[in-house]
């Protein structure tokens, strides 16, 4: 029987194999005797307590224990010293240096609807653009699909509109065709307004209800664009340009042991070398977001942090949902038993960098460092929010996996390598090793795999074609 104590505190073990009939892998059992009331210890910090006694060696999950988490919390402003300091070295990728700021990672055209009522027609140029581009002249033109950008109002209506500026002022992108069909509420000459300065040749747009040929006017702007951006060539670029979102979904019990550190590890390595990571999905960080608060740079910071927060909690209140109902089935099968079981693993994927700035949706980073970005945990809308901010590539380490992947580069990092060796279509890179391997040795071979993504080398979910975006919404209907 393999199994693992995480932190000397803790007074539960993770199982690491399948040999037990009472306790699956990546659940947890008692090192001891736990009395009713006493708090469950992982990760050297409370989980949860147990409802019940628990005998020693006796499996520990949903069934004896529950959350301690209730309600909106005070927070006090208690700074922690930096551990993660600059690197001299010098490591650089080979992206696209871009006119107005930034570097891609892809060389795409994006086709972005201003509203869901033209999807398709985004979707038929796309299709028709990809069948006759000309090889080695872009890497290939994607259609943003999604349903918004008419009867919404208020902030649900600006947060659509600041999630797809973001997206249109994407490095990843050589060029951009936004879509609109002329009578929305997020209209052409609005949206426009809204993207600030850009480079004409860059971003075209076309109006479908002002074209008697709406595809053939389409596919005039996009050969422009493809022509344009074809004079793009990859050069050298530090990594400090490099902006990595950080996600994890269908985690198991092995998340916060293998994937998710080896993502944090990732983390202060490239913001020890002036890059930038991005951790969203708060919920997931309720029950750990004190460790983050600790690691803010300043109070302005800190302040940011508490809002974000305590501004989801009642994001919940306000729809009469429950906080803290989460971890998820699947994440309860894998053996997760509570949300700070669940947030404490998840935040391993920040490493131990200082938090530099919080975002709203639709903002790009402005700070180099570790970012936090307000979001919710669902797989496809938070990978989305992550790309709105300019996440060239998003890290996604999952227990159960998932075939999708956003409009940007998706690596899928499995937290065990049995899930590796069953979906090598949907896997990247295995962490499982980690468990029997030189640990050393596994993050250079990350590290190495992530530079190669961001060098042209394609994942699984481009290899795929699984490409899509997801908005949050906030608001009503008309």
């Amino acid at each position: 029987m393999q199994s693992i104590r995480i932190h000397p505190l803790d007074n539960v073990a993770v199982m690491l194999d399948d040999s037990s009939p009472e306790i699956p892998r990546g659940h947890k059992f008692a090192l001891r005797d736990i009395a009713a009331g006493e708090n469950i210890v992982k990760y050297g910090l409370p989980i949860g307590r147990a409802i019940r006694d628990i005998r020693r060696n006796e499996h520990v999950h949903t069934h004896n224990m529950k959350t301690n988490l209730d309600g909106i919390l005070e927070y006090v402003y208690n700074p922690s010293e930096p551990t993660v300091h600059p690197s001299a070295e010098r490591v650089t990728f080979s992206g696209f240096r871009r006119s107005g700021g930034g570097a891609g990672v892809r060389n795409h055209i994006f086709i972005v609807p201003t509203v869901g009522c033209v999807n398709r027609l985004a979707r038929t140029l796309a299709d028709r653009l990809n069948s006759t581009l000309p090889s080695g002249s872009v890497d290939r033109a994607l259609a943003l699909e999604h349903p918004y950008g008419c009867s919404q109002l208020g902030g649900d209506h600006e947060m659509t509109r600041a999630i797809l500026r973001g997206l249109v002022r994407h490095p990843n992108a050589g060029g951009v065709l936004v879509v609109g069909l002329g009578c929305e509420n997020n209209t052409i000459d609005s949206f426009r307004e809204m993207l600030g300065p850009f480079d004409p040749e860059r971003i075209r747009f076309l109006v479908a209800q002002h074209e008697s040929d709406e595809i053939g006017a389409g596919m005039n702007l996009l050969k422009k664009l493809v022509e344009t951006a074809s004079h793009d060539v990859r050069t050298e670029i530090p990594v400090s340009e490099l902006v990595v979102g950080l996600k994890c979904g269908g985690s198991d019990g092995l998340s916060g042991i293998t994937a998710n550190p080896l993502v944090g590890r990732f983390s202060d390595w490239l913001t020890a070398h002036g890059g930038s990571t991005i951790l969203s999905e708060v919920p997931e960080m309720f029950g750990a977001e004190t460790l983050l608060m600790a690691r803010s740079r300043s109070r302005a910071v800190f302040d940011k942090c508490v809002a974000m927060i305590n501004d989801f909690k009642r994001y919940f209140t306000r729809y009469g949902q429950t906080i803290y109902e989460n971890p998820s089935p699947g994440n309860k099968a894998g053996g997760i038993s509570t949300l700070e079981d669940k947030s404490l693993g998840c935040t391993q994927k920040a490493g131990n960098s200082t938090v530099c700035d919080v975002l709203l949706p639709g903002e790009h980073v402005r700070e180099k460092g570790l970012n936090l970005l307000t979001g919710p945990g669902n797989d496809m809308v938070a990978s989305t929010l992550l790309a709105a901010s300019g996440a060239q590539l998003i890290l996604f380490t999952t227990g159960r996996g998932t075939p999708f992947g956003s409009v940007v580069p998706t690596m899928k990092i499995s937290s065990n390598t049995a899930l590796a060796e069953f979906k090598k279509e949907w896997i990247d890179f295995d962490a499982g090793r980690i468990l029997s391997g030189d640990p050393d040795a596994v993050d250079r071979e990350f590290r190495e795999a992530i530079l190669a993504a961001a060098n042209g080398k394609e994942t699984a979910n481009e290899r795929n074609s699984y490409e899509e975006i997801a908005i949050f919404k906030d608001g009503v209907t008309l």
